[in-house]
Formats: C-alpha cells, sequence, structure tokens
C-alpha cells in the first residue's frame, strides 16, 4: 500500500488549538469496527460501553520538560529537544536548526550545559549534559513541554496536556485519547464491573514526524521504550474483552503478545509498525482520537478497522464538526454496533 491512501483533506479549522474546558465533554465518535455504523455521543458516556469481564488497558506516561532553548558563547541560540537517555548516560536529541551546530560545540540554558558529542542516525544529535542539580530538577526550571507543531497556540495550563493517571516520566508526547478521561469518569468506569489495567510507553517522536516513504512497508518506526508488569498481564489474560486506551497502549499489547494471545510481564524497546494486513491478537476494541493524514496512527486504525470504514467515519466527523488530533474529539471503534 501507499502512503498516499492515506492521505485525506482537513481544513486548518478543525485542528484543535485548545482543550475544552472540562474533559469529558469531548465528542467521542462510536464507530462498528466491522459494520461501520456511527453513533454520535459525549465522551462521558463512554462508561456505556465499558462493563464486568472488560479490561481498560491505558499508558500512564508522563511529558517531562525536553524542549529547551540555549544558546552558544556567541550568542547563537538553538532549540533542543531530548528525546532519550543512551546507555552511555548521554541524551539524543533533536535540534533546530540542525545546520548551526556542529560537534563539540557547547550550549547553555540555566544550569545546563549541553556539548554536542556526534550526529546520530535520522538526524538526531547525541548530547552529553552536564547539570548542577538532577537532571529533572534543572528540566522543570528551564525546560518546556513539548506540543505537537499543529498546536499555535500557548497552552494556559500545562497539565491539560497530560493525563490524570501520568506517573512515569519520559514522553515527548502525550498519549492523548487517555486526555479524555477525569478520576469521576475512570471511578465510574470501575463501577461498571470494568478492570482498569496500567502500562508505560514513553512516546517518541514519531509522533511529530511524517511517512516520507512511497510504499508504506518501507517506513521505519522510531523505537519506543515500554514496560508491562505482572499485574497488567494477569488482568489481561483474565479478561473477557480488552479495550486500549489509545493507540500507545495497543501497540505495546500487540508487541509484546505470543501468536496466540498471550501476554505476559515484559519491558524493553519497541518499533512496531501496525498498517492493513496486521493480524490482531489481544485488543479488541480501542479509544482513540483522529489522526494525521498519512500519519502512522491512521494506518493502525485502518488496520483495526478497515481504512474504507474509517475513511468514511472521518468525512462524517468532518461534516459533523469534530475537532481532531491532540486536543481534539474521540472515537471508540468497536463490535458493540
Amino acid at each position: 500500500m501507499k502512503t498516499s491512501d492515506f492521505d485525506y483533506s482537513l481544513p486548518p479549522s478543525a485542528i484543535a488549538q485548545h482543550p475544552l474546558e472540562k474533559r469529558e465533554e469531548s465528542r467521542l465518535l462510536v464507530l462498528g469496527r466491522t459494520s461501520g455504523n456511527i453513533l454520535h455521543r459525549q465522551f462521558r458516556d463512554i462508561v456505556d460501553y465499558l462493563g464486568e469481564g472488560d479490561v481498560l488497558v491505558r499508558n500512564d506516561t508522563k511529558v517531562f520538560p525536553a524542549r529547551l532553548h540555549a544558546k552558544k558563547a556567541t550568542g547563537a541560540e538553538v532549540e533542543f529537544l531530548l528525546i532519550e537517555e543512551l546507555p552511555n548516560g548521554n541524551w539524543s536529541s533533536m535540534v533546530k536548526p540542525g545546520r548551526r551546530v556542529r560537534v563539540g560545540d557547547v550550549f547553555r540554558t540555566g544550569d545546563l550545559s549541553l556539548r554536542i558529542v556526534n550526529i546520530l542516525p535520522e538526524g538526531f544529535r547525541e548530547i552529553e549534559i552536564h547539570s548542577e542539580n538532577s537532571l529533572l530538577e534543572s528540566l522543570e526550571k528551564v525546560g518546556e513541554i513539548p506540543l505537537p507543531p499543529y498546536i499555535h497556540e500557548p497552552l494556559a495550563e500545562v497539565a491539560r496536556y497530560q493525563t490524570v493517571f501520568a506517573a512515569a516520566s519520559g514522553s515527548v508526547a502525550a498519549p492523548t485519547a487517555g486526555l479524555h478521561f477525569t478520576e469521576e469518569l475512570l471511578k465510574k468506569v470501575q463501577n461498571n464491573g470494568c478492570k482498569i489495567a496500567t502500562l508505560t510507553l514513553h512516546v517518541g517522536p514519531g509522533t511529530f514526524r511524517p511517512v516520507k516513504a512511497e510504499e508504506i512497508s518501507e517506513h521505519v518506526m522510531h523505537e519506543e521504550h515500554f514496560e508491562l508488569s505482572k499485574t497488567c498481564a494477569e488482568d489481561i489474560q483474565t479478561a473477557k474483552r480488552i479495550v486500549s486506551l489509545g493507540t500507545t497502549s495497543l501497540r505495546t499489547l500487540e508487541a509484546v503478545a505470543e501468536k496466540n494471545g498471550q501476554v505476559s510481564a515484559s519491558k524493553g524497546k519497541t518499533g512496531i509498525f501496525i498498517y492493513p494486513g496486521f493480524e490482531f491478537k489481544v485488543v479488541d476494541a480501542l479509544i482513540t482520537n483522529f489522526h494525521l493524514p498519512k500519519s502512522t496512527l491512521l494506518m493502525l486504525v485502518s488496520a483495526f478497522s478497515r481504512r474504507d470504514i474509517i475513511f468514511r467515519a472521518y468525512e462524517e466527523a468532518l461534516k459533523e464538526g469534530y475537532r481532531f488530533f491532540s486536543f481534539g474529539d474521540a472515537m471508540y471503534i468497536t463490535d458493540q454496533i
């Protein structure tokens, strides 16, 4: 299949620039995974679809202040987006503009010193970081929470780009399907008999990067760290139905699943790329947002349902004024309708 098969026309006005005042007041498009049927609901109505025997699997990753603006002694300023810590203690980072930096260059911001050590694949740079305090303490002072490039308005409340259950720091982007939940709504889900299981996948820069390969099979995903606990694995194995809260949870579950669908405690890195033709072993239903044209996430949801069903649903969502992307509305893909 070609990347162009996953393109669609999206007016800029459909891209949500800020979150709603109340998380659970987002809209919810309920989509029949195989039937293509569509219902228009509010996100708080998700409790009507989750009940006894279900397990809702969420990702507790937390976005850290990974964006830094630093200067050389000459006054030249560049932007760093820290990605992940490397085995040697240095960090991989995106640097913008990349043409301004050379190996050996040193940049400073606050009590942080950042030296360019090496040029890595995909255009990343290896950065040696020195700090007077712990790195996280320093980042909290001088770093910024990175927002996706299609968000052009400042965020009034930084916590709105975190899920209410965010705990494990390490992402450069939020698992946005989880942004719709409040603590109260999660309690209602549990009161309905649905268990909630938690895993961790730290979202990397692939969220921001378009697919450039003409054939989607030629695209290579950026690997991301994950951890799935014994408790989470046990909850999954005893479930009648697995509902994935977001594509990051789904990718983790399908990455660790054996051919028979068994899931065991595991941690490591995954670069799993899910597109039409993929055979799902674990996940039965998916809560997700509306995704970018030609993105790996649009390919994933097209694999979970069917490309024609997803594209008809997106067309309906645009016609009905749904809000797209990170701060936008949600979709629930299920065989219940």
